[in-house]
């Protein structure tokens, strides 16, 4: 009775050890939530990017607003000295200016058109109000001559550009009358420059003479014999 008992516990009963080759039981793996869906929300979105757009405008207007850029006049193509100034050689352009350049306003652009260039332009170069000029110093028939001058052979009154004087003949310093050698030495000039330096005691004026009379005032004006005389400035 026991043996049978023995053998029925090892096969059948329920408090024995599993039978072989038999795998012990496995726990079911537990479900997982899926994660929520989003919601998409499209107003949300276009809000957003109008905010984007909002800030970014802000800060353009802000930049425009704290500058002090303004539309000045510049040379397109270059433009060399004498040459008639045409619309296609000038174009305007957004500057911020310098106190100490004067600059032509982007309104006045059309006022050079027609004139001729003072001076070489070129391309790209800004335009200022003595870059042209309605017609060529010296023009045809004319000279310019520079004169150097002291003190005591020009005006007290100080020189400006545009004044009418006259060039007259000087015997020199040794008082040599070689200066007289001709009845003309007297001659109608406009002054068309005046420099004067701090480290020189002379003046140079650049004076316009017709061209007939441009070497006789160079020898002049080379031996020191040359002096200027300063006519009525009314109707100038």
């Amino acid at each position: 009775m026991a043996k049978k008992f023995d053998q029925a516990d090892g096969q059948g009963g329920t408090g024995g050890s599993l039978p072989p080759h038999t795998a012990p039981p496995t726990a079911e793996p537990t479900a997982v939530a899926a994660p929520p869906k989003l919601r998409r929300r499209p107003l949300l979105a276009l809000a957003g990017l109008g905010l984007v757009v909002m800030g970014a405008l802000l800060a353009v207007w802000v930049y425009l607003s704290n500058t002090d850029a303004t539309s000045a006049v510049a040379v397109r193509e270059t433009v060399m000295r004498g040459e008639t100034i045409t619309a296609a050689d000038l174009m305007t352009v957004q500057v911020t200016p310098d106190p100490a350049l004067s600059l032509v306003p982007a309104g006045d652009l059309d006022s050079f058109v027609g004139q001729r260039a003072a001076r070489d332009l070129s391309a790209g170069a800004l335009l200022t109000p003595d870059a042209a000029a309605e017609q060529v110093v010296p023009g045809a028939g004319e000279s310019v001559v520079g004169l150097a001058l002291t003190s005591g052979l020009m005006p007290g009154e100080p020189l400006m550009v545009g004044d009418r004087v006259r060039v007259v003949a000087t015997p020199g310093q040794a008082g040599d009358p070689a200066a007289f050698e001709s009845a003309d030495t007297v001659f109608g000039a406009e002054v068309v420059g005046v420099t004067a330096s701090v480290e020189s005691p002379q003046t140079v004026v650049s004076v316009l003479v017709p061209e007939q009379d441009a070497a006789r005032i160079a020898q002049w004006a080379s031996a020191g014999r040359a002096a200027l005389v300063l006519d009525s400035r009314e109707g100038n």
